[in-house]
């Protein structure tokens, strides 16, 4: 493994890391204060827009699929094995940018598939293990409520809008290097 690989691996790990940690940290002292959902009403940061107020979603985005935790959790287990190929056998690793946005969604990967496999236990003796993402943050414009989500959640979204947009700025340099070397001579 050549220094810039090592240097991107250790890169890649920590922000991955760090943002899992954060992620599982925010769920836990949230669910410690304000409970299991419905157990207390929404905790305002900025009324009526912005608040805490805890979820459990047992599906993915947007709650689809709800009941599928062990479909989604496999799905997981999937996306992780292709971010560490792409990473590591695809060359992404080369790439600090690429290496950033897969960090990302790594972060985010693992966070949600911690509470996916139920290794987290709720604030409740009564409740027991749950096999459930805990969602927290709160968005609310007029009388429309965002979905709630959770700091794994952003990190996805992060990552991927990371991707998206890397892999248009590439194409459109990739457009404009084909461009240069075929334009004819005047």
């Amino acid at each position: 493994m050549s220094t810039n690989v090592r240097k991107s691996a250790i890169t890649f790990w920590v922000i991955a890391l760090v943002g899992c940690g954060v992620d599982l940290l925010t769920k836990s002292l949230v669910f410690r204060q304000l409970g299991m959902p419905n157990d207390n009403p929404p905790f305002w940061i900025w009324e009526p827009y912005i608040g805490l107020q805890t979820s459990l979603n047992r599906g993915a985005l947007f709650g689809i699929g709800q009941g599928q935790v062990w479909l989604f959790a496999s799905l997981s287990v999937v996306a992780i094995v292709g971010v560490c190929y792409w990473l590591y056998f695809a060359g992404a690793a080369t790439d600090r940018i690429l290496t950033v946005a897969l960090a990302m969604v790594m972060g985010g990967i693992l966070g949600n598939l911690y509470d996916r496999l139920g290794l987290w236990s709720s604030p409740s003796a009564a409740e027991g293990r749950q096999y459930a993402v805990r969602d927290w943050i709160l968005f609310r414009w007029g009388e429309w409520t965002w979905p709630n989500f959770n700091i794994a959640d952003s990190l996805l979204v992060c990552g991927v809008s990371v991707l998206v947009w890397h892999a248009y700025r590439y194409d459109i340099s990739k457009k404009s290097m084909s461009a240069k070397s075929v334009a004819p001579p005047v």
